[in-house]
Formats: structure tokens, sequence, C-alpha cells
């Protein structure tokens, strides 16, 4: 008698299904096994992994809302709002790396009902201290918890990494990450919504809209997904990736993609009040716009994946880096030019390029180490802890993103030092992929 996944999602024989939602026996690299059953229970796990992903991304950019709300009354300057979005994105990123091993440690379906319900108490508070009158302080606390919603990432793709065999990985962690990514713009529609009906007295509403949410996701992960228990931490595991150089280039090619989308989608709103505050002088003017980049950066992730996939991720990737540095090359002329069509159509493409290189770099993830482990275990293992590593240190390049917008603006008044700064990292990220992955004689230029 063959063995299979039952309908409960657990290994075993087809004349002993179970309801226990733990996978005993999981062999996605088998062909039979996979075809017969292992595809159907991983994308099952997919679908509500992407459910849990996408809230937890509402979540941690909920500030990036949250602080056009934030007018007179609340006496804080554009330095300080940018603040505000800069700590979440910092509390996201280093929780990162403890969700990674959480998924092997606790289960992936047991870690995804802990997390989602997690985000109740960043929304709980902000809906209970957004009002004028609060102290700086406490919104700087508020606003920090809700980095929780960062670090559901890392755990979601550490998971939905060892559902996945190996050809199909660039895909399956593109739609997973595709669908988190776009709780960013979702969030800003939710924010626009309540601006153009309510008003920007009522910035309450926004969080409160996430508690229903929440809770269905939380349900959904308990009653539909499974643990695998072929996932085991290792503590090695990360101590042995840190030494891996490929770990830090990777890891850099990340702050430069995934970096610039989590620090852009947090930021840009603010930008174009501050930048352009004559055309966009209230919070639901600059709202209206604020969620299309990240919409279409969202959405394209996953092509960024299925191209690297058929073409390389290190080709991918550097062709998203060269395309990004014209991309800020042509936002730096339009702020001096004070072109607002070409600054948006800058950011626009700026928002493109960083989703489809966010795709293409976690697609070299597994490839590399594929080439370097001894055994598939090997791989599986290697990946994960740098799924976890790569996207804390991306994270953190939200952080300097707003920090970098922050800075420029109060010696300034303007972007333009930021600008320059985001052109330069993206030709030193071309740089260092083209002489670690594609000059000629590298090694690894068919294999990544």
């Amino acid at each position: 008698m063959s063995t299979v996944v039952d309908s409960e999602g657990t290994a075993g024989t087809t004349a002993a299904p179970t309801r226990t939602r733990v996978i005993t026996d999981w062999r996605p690299e088998d062909e039979d096994f996979w075809s017969e059953a292992g595809a159907r229970v991983a994308r099952r796990n997919l679908v509500y992994s992407v459910l849990s992903e996408h809230i937890g991304f509402s979540v941690w950019s909920l500030w990036s809302v949250l602080v056009l709300f934030l007018g007179p009354a609340y006496h804080i300057d554009a330095a300080g709002k940018f603040t505000l979005t800069a700590l979440p994105t910092a509390l996201g990123a280093g929780l990162r790396l403890p969700y990674t091993f959480a998924v092997a440690r606790f289960g992936g379906r047991n870690w995804t009902v802990f997390s989602a319900s997690l985000l109740l108490v960043p929304t709980v508070l902000a809906g209970i201290v957004l009002h004028p009158g609060v102290s700086y302080g406490t919104l700087l606390a508020v606003a920090c918890v809700a980095g929780v919603g960062g670090g559901n990432f890392a755990s979601s793709m550490a998971n939905i990494n060892a559902f996945y065999p190996q050809r199909l990985k660039g895909w399956a962690l593109g739609i997973n990450a595709g669908g988190g990514n776009l709780g960013v713009p979702v969030v800003q529609l939710v924010g626009l919504a309540v601006l153009a009906t309510a008003g920007a007295a009522h910035p309450r509403l926004v969080p409160l809209v996430y508690l229903p949410l929440i809770v269905l996701a939380a349900l959904s992960a308990a009653l539909r997904m499974d643990n695998l228990t072929s996932l085991r931490n290792d503590r090695r595991a990360l101590r042995e990736v840190a030494r891996e150089p490929h770990s830090w280039v990777i890891s850099l090619l990340y702050i430069g993609t995934f970096g610039s989308f989590i620090g852009f989608g947090f930021a840009f709103g603010q930008v174009l009040q501050v930048q352009f505050h004559q055309q966009f002088d209230t919070p639901v003017k600059a709202a209206y716009l604020t969620f299309l980049g990240p919409l279409l950066g969202s959405l394209v992730r996953p092509v960024g994946g299925r191209l690297a996939d058929r073409f390389g991720g290190a080709r991918i990737t550097l062709a998203t880096f060269v395309l990004m540095a014209g991309g800020a090359g042509a936002v730096l002329a339009a702020s001096h030019a004070k072109s607002l069509p070409l600054f948006l159509a800058g950011f626009v493409a700026l928002f493109v390029l960083s989703g489809l290189g966010n795709g293409s770099t976690y697609k070299m993830i597994p490839a590399i180490f594929q080439v370097r482990a001894a055994t598939d275990e090997d791989a599986r293992r290697g990946a994960s802890a740098l799924i976890g590593m790569a996207g804390a240190i991306g994270a953190f390049g939200g952080v300097l993103v707003n920090l970098a917008f922050r800075q420029s603006f109060l010696s300034s008044k303007n972007g333009d030092a930021a600008y320059w700064a985001f052109l330069a990292v993206y030709a030193v990220c071309s740089l260092v992929t083209w002489a670690v992955y594609l000059r000629p004689g590298s090694r690894w230029s068919r294999l990544v």
C-alpha cells in the first residue's frame, strides 16, 4: 500500500486517516508522492499561510497609514512621523530570526495560529490610544509593537519552503511573499476609505477594521494548516549559514530589493506630503496614490520568482538593480525639476522593480544551498535559516530608507540626498551580483 497524505494532511496509509494535523512523511522531491497528494496539501497550506502573512504585513504597515491622520492637533513634525514608521520596521526586522526557527520548534500550523493571534495586540492598542493629546512617547511605543506583524513573513516563508520541491520554490515563495506584501497596499486602501468617508478625525477605525480579519486568519490556520515533523530545529544552522559568504551577499541584495519595497511603502505618503505639499495638502490626497506602488510591487513578486525559475535568479536580480538605479535617477531628476508626473513614474517603477527583485533574490537562496549541501535535508535546513537571516537584514533596509528620508528632509527640506544614497546602493548591488554570480568564469552563472 502506497504512502500518501490523507484528507486531513497526515502522512500515512489511505486506510488510516487521522485528524492530528501532523505530517510525519513528507517527500516533495518524489514526483509520485507529489502528484498523488503532496501538491494538494502544499497548496492548501500555501493559501492559509498567505492569508496570515497578508494580515501580518497590514498590521506591520499600519503606521504608514496612521501618520497621515496625525494632523496639527497631535503636534508631530515630519521627522517625528518618519520615526513612527521606522520603529515598527526595526522591530519587525529583529523578530524575523526567532520567527524563522519558531516554525521548526513549534510547528508551522501551531506557530501561524499563535503569530496571527498576536496581531490583536498592536491593533487593539492603536485603537485605544489614537486621539489628540496622547503623548508622543505613547505613540512611539504602540507603533513599535506593530512590528510583530513583520515577523510573520519569515516564519511563513520558512514553512512554505519546506512544503515545496526545489523546481517550484521560486514560484511558491513568490506567491507566498507576494500575497503577504499585498497587505501593504490593502491597509493603505483601508486608510483611504476611512479618510474619504469618516475623515481624518477617526484614525481608530483603521486598526479596528482588522480585528475580525485577524481572528479569521488564526482560525483558518488552526483548522486547515499542518505541522511537518521533518522540520527540526538545528541550533547550528544559523551559525553555519552566518559562516557562508553567500549568505551575506544575499542579505545585501535583499536590503536593496525588499528594504526598498518596505521602506518606500512606509514612507511614500509622507514624502509626497512634504516634497509636494501644494499638490498634497490634505492626507486624503496623498492616500489616493500611496497604495499604487506597493500594490504593483506585490503583484509582480511572483513574476520575479517565475522569471528566476526560468532564466536564473542572478540574471533577473542584476537586471532589476540596473533598472532600479535608473529609477532612482529619474526620481532625483524629478525632484530637481519639481516634476510630479516624473516623480510618481520613477517611484512606481522602483516599487515594481523591487517587487521583481524580491522574488528573484529569494529564488537564489534554495538554489545556493542545493549546490552547497550534501543532502536535500541539509539544503532545506540551510535555506530556511538564510530565509530568516536575509529577511531580517533586508527588512532593516526599510529602517535605513526611513532614516535616510528623515535626515534628508531635516537637513535640506527635500529628499535629494536620500535619492543619491539609493542610487549608490543599487549600483553597488548591481556590481556585487555580477561579480559574484555572473562574471565570466563564475561557477555560479548557470546554477543560481
